[in-house]
Parts: C-alpha cells; structure tokens; sequence
C-alpha cells in the first residue's frame, strides 16, 4: 500500500483517539494498552506491537525495499503515538535510540506487569483507605475505586463483582448505610454499574431534600423580620422619604425632605 493512502497518515493528533494518559501516579495501564490496541487494529497498524513482524530488507529487490520503507515510516508513527500518549517520567524511563514500536511496548507492559504481588499488596492497601468524604461527589468515588480494582485485576490480583460492590459500600459515610443495606439484601445482588446509579440517585435525592428544607426554613424568618418593624405613620413617612431621595436629583432630595418635614408636621410625632 502507498504510504500517502495509508489511513496512519491521516491521524493529526493521536490524542483525539486515546485521551487517557498513561503514568506511575494513576497506573491505568490497562485501559491505556486496551484503547491502544484497538486504535491500532482500526488503523491497520497492530502487527507493530507484535514481535518478529518487519520484513526483511532484500537489497536489490525494488518492491521488498519500498515494503521495507513503509514498514519502517508506519513503525515510526506508531511509535510516536506510544511516546505521545504516556507522562514525560514514562517517557524518559522507556525511551531508546533506535528502538521500534514494539520495543516501547514491551518496555511499558514490563514495567506495569512486573512485581505483582507486591503491586497488588499496594492496590489493596489503597482501596481499603478510599473513602467518600475524601471526594467531592458519589460518581468521583465511585469511578475511583473501579480504577483501583482494575488496576488489580492488571496485576492478577481480580476481585469478583461481589467483592467490588462490597469494597464501594465499606468507604461510604454514616448518612448512605441505610442505601448500602438496601442493595446488599437485594436479590439478585447488584453489579457494580446498579450500584453506583444507586448511590448517586440517593446523593442527589439528599441534595435536594437540603435544599428545600433550607428555603423552608428562610421563609418564617423573612416573615419575621418583616413583622418586626412598627407600621406607624413616623415608619412610613421615612419610607417615602428614603423613596424619593432615591429616585430624585439632589436638588429635587432637598424638596422632597421638606416635604416629608411638612407632612409630619401635620400628622404629628406619634411619640409625643
């Protein structure tokens, strides 16, 4: 195939493909290499992450030496789609001259696959201390300990869905245990996908229940301060002082004092 109809060369900017960004702080090397692969199977480029794959470079032969070309040319951009979707700490851990495709690849499956009891003995450890108060939402949590299960299950260390939905009930707050024991008791008991829509109905349900008890409870002390205030004919004068200062120049607010001075003169001061 020409290198100018080959669909790699249409990619600009390989993260509209893979938004995720592999690193050592959030390790989700899983979700990273799974959206990887398929992006390079779409692109007909997967044999790159295969090793033993580049054909053999005849001298001599024409077209074994354009093939070799092209290998090389699509190598190289896949590659750069590697180098371009991990952390600059990845990068400069991983990075070679002259390495291929594939020796990237390597490198990073070695790197998030090796040790794994002891990745798995963090993990753990991890996910015992998630809890919700340390988030600001029931979705934020709920999509944190489904990436550190993940990240388990990437170092053979997979925890059953029961265990999941256990594991996300445990690190909930006091006012969320009547919810929690709802669902354990249901039967079938839920995936972790029901689970979570669970939750996050029951936070907003609550957040919404908080709002309006705050606006009925601002309702009685807005009347009560606006009871508060005589009614008496001195009051209401002010007001209509303060009315037409507002809405007059300053020299019509001089007028409108004596105004008000002439009509208290003939209601009266009701304090006398």
């Amino acid at each position: 195939m020409d290198a100018k109809l080959h669909p790699v060369v249409a990619i600009s900017n390989i993260k509209n493909f893979i938004p995720v960004v592999l690193d050592n702080e959030t390790a989700r090397y899983v979700t990273w290499s799974e959206l990887f692969r398929v992006h390079c199977i779409a692109f007909q480029v997967q044999e790159h992450l295969e090793p033993n794959k580049s054909p053999l470079d005849v001298s001599g032969d024409k077209a074994k030496v354009e093939e070799v070309t092209l290998w090389n040319r699509l190598d190289a951009i896949v590659l750069q789609w590697i180098y371009g979707t991990i952390s600059t700490d990845l990068l400069q851990t991983i990075i070679k001259p002259k390495a291929t495709a594939y020796n990237a690849w390597l490198a990073l499956e070695t790197l998030f696959q090796d040790n794994k009891p002891s990745r798995a003995l963090h993990l753990q450890h991890k996910i015992t201390n998630t809890r919700l108060e340390n988030f600001p939402d029931m979705e934020s949590y709920c999509r944190e300990v489904k990436v550190l299960v993940d990240q388990l299950t990437n170092v053979d260390a997979p925890l059953s869905n029961q265990q999941l939905v256990l594991q996300l009930f445990m690190g909930l707050t006091e006012q969320y245990e009547t919810t929690a024991a709802i669902l354990q008791n249901k039967k079938p008991f839920p995936d972790f996908n029901e689970a979570r829509s669970s939750l996050c109905a029951a936070e907003s349900q609550k957040a919404h229940q908080t709002l309006h008890a705050s606006k009925a409870a601002a309702t009685p002390l807005q009347a009560s301060s606006t009871k508060s205030i005589p009614q008496t004919p001195t009051t209401t004068l002010v007001v209509v002082g303060i009315t037409l200062g507002r809405r007059f120049s300053l020299r019509n607010r001089v007028m409108a004092g004596d105004v008000v001075a002439n009509l208290m003169a003939v209601v009266g001061d009701p304090s006398t």
